[in-house]
C-alpha cells in the first residue's frame, strides 16, 4: 500500500492549496457460451439534516446544449463534471477542456487503475493523444488509492489552465469541494484482521464495535465503510465521525468552479449501460479478462471494477459469458442507482444538465 504521509491538518490543506438483458445483449454481440480519509459522512449528514428540515426543492434540470453550454462557462475557471455511469461525461469533457485549454482530470476512483482500461471506460490510446489526460491509469491494480492521494495527485493541476475533472466518484468531489479529514493511515496488521474477519463472518461483526455516532452515519450495507469506520477506530482510538468533524478547509471550493452534474433518468441511461458493456466485449475487455485472470484476486483495489470478477469467471470456465453480460450489466444499473441518489443528496449546489441534450 502506498503510505498517504500524516501530516498536521493546516500542513495537508497548504499543501493541496499549492499545487431482457441477455436478448439484448446476444443481439449486440451475438451469444458466445463458454479507504477513505475524507470527510464526506459529516457533510452528508448536514445535507440530510437540511433536506429534512427545510423546504427548500431541488434544483431544476436545464435543457440545453453544447454550444450554448460552452458559452455559459467561465473559461477561466476549472470546470466539474459529474454524473451516472453511461451519461456521457467523456465526451463531454473533451469539449470543455478545449474551451478552457486545460487538461481533463480523471476523479473516477476505478480509472485511477492500470489494468482495467476498458473495462472501467477509460480513455483510450486515441483519446490521450487528441488531448491532454491526467491521473488515469497511474497506480497498480494491486495498490490501494486513497480519496487523500487523489487530491495531492490532482493538486498541481490547479496551478496551470483550468481543468476538467470529470468523473462519477462522488467522494471525490465532495473531498475536493468540502475538505479532507486529516485521518492517519492505517497500519497494515489493523487492515489485515478486518479483511480476515469480514471474510469470516462479514461485515456485522465489525459494526458492533465501531462508535455510536459513526454508526449512525454510514452506510451499514456498505462492507468497505463499515472497514473503514473500524480501521479508524483501531488505530487512533476515536471515532471516525470526530474525525470528520474536523474536516479542512477545500482544495477546490464550490463557488471557484463551474460545476455540472449531468441528470441521467433510469429510462434513459438503461439502455446505454447494457450497450457500453457489450461494446466493451468487443473492444477488448475479454482479453483483459484474460490478462488479469492468473493473478486476479477479488480482494485487491482495482478487482472492484464491474464486471472483471464476472469475466474473470467466465474465462475460467465458471459461467458462460452471456450470464456474465447479464451480471454485470445489472450491477452496473445499480452502481447508477447510487450515484444518482448520491447526487441528489449532494449536489444540490451544482448546475443540472439533462444528459441527453450533451450526450452523444
Amino acid at each position: 500500500m502506498q503510505a498517504e504521509p500524516l501530516v498536521s491538518h493546516q500542513g495537508l490543506a497548504r499543501d493541496l492549496q499549492k499545487h431482457t438483458l441477455v436478448g439484448r445483449f446476444r443481439a449486440i454481440v451475438g451469444h458466445r457460451g463458454g479507504s477513505l480519509s475524507i470527510g464526506v459522512l459529516h457533510a452528508g449528514e448536514k445535507c440530510r439534516k437540511t433536506a429534512a428540515g427545510s423546504t427548500r426543492k431541488q434544483p431544476l434540470t436545464e435543457t440545453t446544449d453544447i454550444p450554448r453550454l460552452l458559452d455559459a462557462l467561465d473559461p477561466s475557471r476549472p470546470v466539474l463534471l459529474a454524473g451516472p455511469t453511461a451519461s456521457g461525461k467523456s465526451a463531454l469533457a473533451f469539449a470543455l477542456a478545449e474551451r478552457t485549454g486545460g487538461p481533463i482530470v480523471n476523479a473516477d476512483a476505478l480509472q485511477v487503475f492500470s489494468d482495467w482500461r476498458v473495462l472501467t471506460a477509460r480513455p483510450g490510446p486515441e483519446d490521450e493523444a487528441r488531448h491532454h489526460h491526467a491521473l488515469y491509469g497511474h497506480v497498480p491494480g494491486k495498490e490501494p488509492y486513497s480519496v487523500g492521494q487523489w487530491l495531492r495527485d490532482l493538486a498541481p493541476f490547479l496551478d496551470g489552465p483550468p481543468p476538467v475533472i470529470v468523473g462519477g466518484t462522488g467522494l471525490y468531489f465532495t473531498a475536493l469541494t468540502e475538505g479532507l479529514a486529516d485521518i492517519p493511515e492505517t497500519p497494515q496488521p489493523v487492515r489485515a484482521e478486518a479483511m480476515q474477519r469480514i471474510a469470516a463472518d462479514g461485515a456485522d461483526t465489525l459494526l458492533e464495535e465501531i462508535d455510536a455516532e459513526t454508526a449512525a452515519r454510514i452506510d451499514r450495507q456498505n462492507p468497505m465503510r463499515i472497514q473503514r469506520a473500524w480501521e479508524v477506530l483501531q488505530t487512533t482510538g476515536r471515532g471516525l465521525a470526530t474525525w470528520q468533524d474536523e474536516t479542512g478547509p477545500p482544495l477546490l471550493p464550490l463557488d471557484r468552479a463551474e460545476a455540472i452534474l449531468l441528470d441521467a433518468p433510469k429510462d434513459w441511461l438503461t439502455p446505454r449501460i447494457e450497450a457500453r458493456f457489450a461494446q466493451m466485449i468487443r473492444t477488448g475487455a475479454l482479453d483483459e479478462a484474460r490478462a488479469n485472470a492468473d493473478t486476479f484476486d477479488p480482494n485487491q483495489p482495482s478487482a472492484k471494477a464491474i464486471g472483471a470478477a464476472e469475466l474473470v469467471a467466465h474465462i475460467r470456465g465458471q459461467m458462460s459469458l452471456e450470464e456474465a453480460a447479464q451480471r454485470a450489466t445489472l450491477l452496473t444499473r445499480q452502481y447508477a442507482k447510487r450515484q444518482r441518489s448520491w447526487f441528489r443528496a449532494r449536489m444540490g449546489g451544482w448546475r443540472h444538465i439533462r444528459a441527453a441534450d450533451v450526450s452523444a
